[in-house]
């Protein structure tokens, strides 16, 4: 006759700086933000879009089947960034001041290299919206070349650079 496993309880984690999105009994809230100042705050993301060099040039060249890949792809992240609350459950609802979506083609990678930077007055950064408007971009980028290239890769999305609020300036 087998026994039946034991019940434990998970491992304590260590004291560190709490989860601001995770109530006193484990559940997702919303992060109150109605006592915090309103400050200059911006935060820059950036992400890559690698494939051949073949449909690098294809793209530089604006013979892609689909149109305007870079222009396209800017447009998108731009208006990702300013629906990012619509998207990410917890993130605030932000009137964005300035985005930008620099996308850059590299023929090193060979690919693309996508920049985002966004800024606010507000009491909430904007890490968020930085990191979807790269995000988007790079999706559409891999959509718009999709047909030419099933292997494409998106990679290193990540946070370059934060500015303002308590916690300071942040540089990766």
């Amino acid at each position: 006759m087998a026994r039946k496993p034991r019940a434990t309880k998970p491992p304590k984690a260590k004291a560190g700086p709490a989860l601001t999105h995770i109530g006193a009994s484990g559940e997702a809230r919303m992060v109150d933000v109605s006592e915090k100042p309103a400050t200059e705050r911006l935060a820059v993301a950036e992400g890559r879009v690698i494939m051949t060099r073949a449909t690098l040039d294809l793209i530089v060249s604006g013979n892609a089947k689909k149109g305007d890949v870079l222009g396209t792809a800017r447009i998108a992240g731009i208006m990702a960034a300013k629906r990012t609350s619509e998207l990410i459950p917890l993130c605030h609802p932000l009137a964005l001041s300035k985005v930008t979506v620099d996308i850059a083609p590299d023929a090193k990678l060979p690919g693309c290299l996508v920049r985002a930077s966004v800024k606010v007055t507000g009491p909430t950064g904007v890490e968020m919206e930085a990191l979807t408007a790269v995000s988007v971009a790079c999706l559409t980028i891999y959509d718009m070349i999709k047909a030419v290239e099933r292997g494409v890769r998106i990679e290193g999305i990540h946070l370059v650079e934060k500015l303002g609020g308590k916690s300071g300036h942040y540089l990766a």
